[in-house]
């Protein structure tokens, strides 16, 4: 492998396609945001639907992360099991049918915060936890990802009826997801990050008589930096980094904690190799501001140019690839990627030294 090589060294008898983690990376990556954050002198409570795993969730928590983000409620029960005990669920949960008894149980059983963005949800949630004691919630601000989430003007509104019901209203929160439209996205979704924040939590301050928790962030926004109103966020990509965020934020192909390794299993053309790595391992997400499919380390000229189930096709490489070589894919989106996986194989220095499970798939 050439001197100052991106790529990661990838043992020869692993079987492919599978999740390998750089573990010096890895490590690097997650004391890089702990200390990012305590700059800003805000918490880091990270998102970990990017990993889904409890080993690197331990490794964020000693390094100083206040609790962990989740996206779904099988997330939070898997961690919950391996021990974290602070826990956000950063989704307008539905505590229908025996959602609710699991909705209890966390509460019972961990510190738990849920987002709200709607009444009905507001009285499931309350209905679920009555008697437990008054369930943490976090009112959902839409500040211009349009997904979900209310409009910062009615983020009072929804917190007095929360309040009503018997909810502990801490304060807000948001998600600019819109950072990842263009290239350059992050500085101005970051600014109407603060421009919402500030909105509801004026509102919400004069509601509940004291500063609300205003929670924001992604990793390319809180690159680009954390100002007030913001004061916690939760970044999640920037353990492993993935081919959005070389571009999105301040990594670059020496900082990616994580390829799918794959091998070339045919060179069916002059100019063309095909890898066993198709849609059900790098998964198919694609920007429009983005070609291909992934980044081969090995060869960073080369594209995927197209994935079916259990193939990817790969052109532009200057040096020669030959059927056994193995490479490494720095995947588009990260989270999808992780989320096909089973397990990762965790690397040092040339050699398996772990395996750490992925859960919640």
């Amino acid at each position: 492998m050439p001197a100052g090589t991106a790529a990661i060294r990838l043992p020869e008898e692993l079987d492919t396609p599978v999740l390998v983690v750089d573990a010096a990376r890895l490590d690097a990556n997650i004391a890089r945001m702990a200390a990012r954050a305590r700059a800003a002198g805000v918490p880091l409570r990270p998102h970990a639907k990017t990993h889904k795993c409890a080993e690197i969730a331990r490794r964020q928590l000693g390094n100083g992360a206040a609790g962990l983000t989740v996206a779904t409620l099988g997330e939070a029960d898997s961690f919950a099991a391996a021990g974290c005990d602070d826990l956000f669920i950063a989704y307008p949960l539905w505590a229908g049918g025996p959602r609710a008894a699991r909705i209890r149980r966390l509460h019972e059983t961990v510190r738990l915060r849920v987002g709200v963005d709607g009444v009905t949800a507001a009285e499931l949630l309350a209905a679920a936890t009555r008697g437990a004691g008054p369930l943490d919630v976090l009112i959902e601000i839409d500040c211009g990802g349009r997904r979900t989430g209310v409009p910062a003007e009615a983020a009072a509104v929804l917190a007095a009826d929360c309040l009503r019901l018997g909810l502990n209203v801490l304060g807000a929160f948001t998600h600019p997801g819109h950072a990842y439209a263009t290239p350059t996205g992050a500085e101005p979704a970051a600014a109407d990050e603060r421009t919402a924040l500030a909105v509801a939590g004026a509102a919400l301050e004069r509601l509940l008589g004291h500063p609300p928790v205003l929670s924001g962030g992604s990793t390319p926004t809180v690159v680009a930096g954390v100002a007030a109103p913001v004061n916690e966020v939760r970044p999640g990509t920037y353990v492993f980094g993935d081919r959005q965020q070389t571009h999105l934020s301040d990594m670059s192909a020496h900082d990616i904690a994580l390829v799918v390794a794959a091998r070339v299993v045919s060179t069916p053309r002059p100019g063309e190799a095909v890898i066993d790595a198709g849609s059900k391992a790098l998964a198919s997400d694609r920007p429009a501001w983005l070609e291909g499919y992934g980044r081969l380390l090995e060869v960073p000229e080369a594209t995927i140019d197209a994935i079916t189930e259990e193939h990817a096709l790969v052109r532009g490489f200057r040096r020669p690839l030959a059927v056994g070589d193995l490479v490494g894919v720095v995947p588009n989106h990260v989270c999808t990627a992780v989320n096909l996986g089973t397990e990762f194989a965790v690397v040092a220095d040339g050699a398996v030294v772990d395996s750490w499970p992925v859960f919640s798939r």
